[in-house]
């Protein structure tokens, strides 16, 4: 009987399971952990689209399998969206499919389109299923470094991508683009979506855009999609989601739109995976897009008051974080005193002796380490009570 197999061997130790471990067991001795570790979010889900789940559980038939690519009503829906925010049409019988949470679409999109040994670029830092539902598929990753001295460089990125194509012998199937960043909240503007189509084109790559936090975003500055560039649907496959828009993390339901080879790939692997959301989660979430919006600006205003309460409280603490201008998150350089720890023993030290949780930045890859990131999931009274205890450790 085989004692190893060689999909879970090329997986790194997952270091958010070393941390949650050590929260579990601080938990279970009576400790209150004020948890930023996790981007969950923490707010109800809008009444009228709870309501209407409620309403469509009670028809008859609602409980049957669905359809693996989407009930028509929601992909419509989400086809109106993207017209309405981004001004980009659609066609919700080719160029969308919902899936089952982002995640679970890009881990699928990896399936349909990967060969063993086929070439994928990756931003590091990255969320995890970026590399790695590549690396569980068989891939080969070339990573590209995402940050120079904890900022975004756009022309250096640029520059790196297009070496990154021109040096990998064979050639990238895909480069994973993914803004607002998780875990970094760096934001791109529509100049810098203009060159990465550009460069796809010429060296015949698909793009995969991840734009979860679309809607997450501050100071008036609404973040783009990369599908406004023209041509780009020639070359790039974008997933959005409604976890974070309307709190509806628990729900799963997400999206892959634009390129129709991608879409039709990723169309073709879930019918074999999977017969969709339960439908009347499915039915709640177009009721969420068609209905009003007014929810979506209390949610990001809640986050948005987070975030300064976040970034002021910790500076009189002595810890200075960047404010991000879109996210749920704060890519924050640990403090000078624990450089030479590192992102995983600095987050281990915050629980152990200031009752707060964070993800260690090596847990987003190598060019993660010196960082943590810091997620907007406690109320405003619980991140104060957070920095009175960090302000004691920094002491």
């Amino acid at each position: 009987m085989r004692n190893e197999f060689d999909r879970i061997k090329r997986l790194p130790p997952y270091v958010f399971a070393e941390v949650n471990n050590l929260k579990a067991k601080l938990r279970s001795k009576g400790k209150d952990i004020i948890d930023f570790g996790m981007g969950n979010p923490d707010m109800p889900t809008p009444k009228h689209i709870r309501e209407k789940l409620k309403a469509t559980v009670e028809r008859p038939g609602t409980g049957r399998y669905s359809t693996s690519k989407g009930i028509n009503g929601l992909r419509k829906a989400q086809a109106a969206y993207y017209k309405r925010r981004f001004d980009v049409k659609l066609d919700p019988e080719d160029e969308v499919i919902v899936t089952l949470g982002s995640k679970e679409g890009l881990a699928n999109l990896a399936q349909a389109i990967t060969s063993p040994g086929d070439i994928i670029l990756s931003p590091n830092p990255s969320y995890p299923i970026h590399p790695y539902g590549f690396i569980i598929a068989g891939a080969s990753l070339r990573h590209l470094l995402a940050m120079d001295n904890g900022v975004f460089n756009p022309e250096l990125y640029l520059e790196r991508l297009e070496r990154s194509i021109m040096e990998s012998v064979p050639a990238p199937v895909a480069v994973i683009v993914s803004f607002p960043s998780n875990p970094t909240a760096q934001v791109v503007s529509l100049e810098f979506y203009k060159e990465v189509v550009k460069i796809a084109l010429k060296y015949n790559v698909y793009i995969l855009s991840d734009l979860a936090y679309a809607e997450i975003y501050y100071d008036n500055s609404p973040p783009p999609s990369i599908l406004q560039i023209p041509k780009a649907k020639e070359v790039a496959v974008e997933f959005t989601s409604m976890s974070k828009t309307y709190a509806m993390a628990g729900w799963r339901i997400g999206f892959a739109v634009g390129n129709v080879r991608l879409i039709n790939a990723l169309t073709r692997i879930k019918s074999y995976l999977d017969y969709g959301a339960f439908t009347p989660v499915q039915v709640a979430a177009a009721a969420a897009l068609n209905g009003p919006q007014d929810c979506v600006k209390e949610i990001r205003n809640t986050y948005q008051k987070r975030r300064d309460v976040l970034i002021n409280s910790m500076a009189r603490a002595g810890w200075k974080i960047p404010s991000p201008k879109a996210s749920m998150f704060a890519w924050a350089p640990i403090p000078d005193r624990y450089k030479d720890k590192g992102s995983l023993e600095f987050a281990k030290e915050l629980m152990l002796k200031a009752d707060v949780a964070v993800s260690p930045g090596v847990a987003f890859g190598e060019f993660g380490e010196g960082f943590v990131r810091v997620g907007l999931v406690e109320n405003e009274q619980r991140i104060k009570q957070a920095a009175k205890n960090i302000k004691k450790l920094l002491l």
